[in-house]
């Protein structure tokens, strides 16, 4: 039996970046850190931070910030690692989340759930499930399987490459 007050929401882990809120489903998020160590990738992409060992694993680091294409900022106190389970080519992959900060867990209610806009976003839209109001502000609930799809990291390396070869010509 579904309790009346969870029929009809999510709740979602709530984050910053570049003063904005984000969130992910809880259910994607498997845990939260402290900034540590990145390892860089030498020739990787932008976004791409690095590495980090966790408990044996290595996990690769997405700065949101770069792939968002948001203005750069040194970490600080609050900058944090999401570390999220996400379905990569039909397998459960682990990747980590470089954010500005971790605010928190909200609950949703589907009336306050919007679809995306179609245009005039910095990123794709497939990447955005909804748009939430929360507490007087908006809340951009992202796609976790798309933010860290096969294809978005492909389709990524294939607008950096366009960069690289139109600066030769």
């Amino acid at each position: 039996m579904t309790d009346d007050k969870t029929r009809g929401s999510s709740q979602y882990l709530r984050f910053q970046l570049a003063g904005e809120s984000y969130a992910f489903d809880v259910l994607k998020a498997r845990e939260v850190l402290f900034l540590v160590k990145i390892t860089p990738l030498p020739s990787s992409l932008d976004f791409l931070s690095g590495v980090i060992n966790l408990r044996g694993s290595v996990i690769p680091i997405i700065d949101l910030r770069k792939k968002f294409h948001l203005a750069e900022e040194a970490s600080t106190a609050d900058t944090a690692i999401i570390i999220v389970d996400v379905s990569l080519g039909g397998e459960t992959a682990v990747m980590g989340a470089l954010v500005d900060g971790v605010k928190g867990v909200i609950r949703c209610e589907d009336s306050q759930l919007e679809p995306p806009p179609r245009f005039g976003m910095k990123m794709r839209s497939n990447m955005v499930k909804a748009i939430a109001k929360h507490d007087d502000q908006f809340v951009v609930i992202l796609e976790a399987d798309q933010v860290f799809s096969d294809k978005e990291l492909w389709l990524a390396q294939e607008d950096v490459d366009k960069d690289l070869i139109g600066a030769e010509q």
